[in-house]
């Protein structure tokens, strides 16, 4: 699991295999160690950040908090999904 980045005691990473073809741009949240079952954010063409699903259980007031990290680091995102899957897709 590629880590992007490390906010807070969570580790904000890609998951390695995103399926054929790749799922639209997203990272995975999780407390401490990458997990199979994490909270999934979608990254928007604009940047914003949209909740896919909370499977972490992250509290609401930390959750908004990294919504506003992932939105603001959202170019720096969309980059390194470039780099690292090739191509870049969007939710919306």
């Amino acid at each position: 699991m590629p880590q992007i980045f490390k906010f807070g005691g969570y580790i904000i990473f890609f998951w390695s295999n995103e399926n054929k073809p790749t799922e639209p741009i997203h990272v995975h949240i999780a407390k401490h160690n990458p997990r199979a079952n994490s909270t999934k954010i979608w990254i928007t063409k604009r940047g914003k950040a949209l909740i896919c699903n909370n499977n972490s259980q992250i509290s609401a007031k930390d959750l908004r908090k990294l919504l506003v990290f992932i939105e603001a680091n959202s170019n720096e995102i969309k980059q390194k999904w470039y780099e690292y899957f090739g191509e870049i897709s969007y939710y919306c």
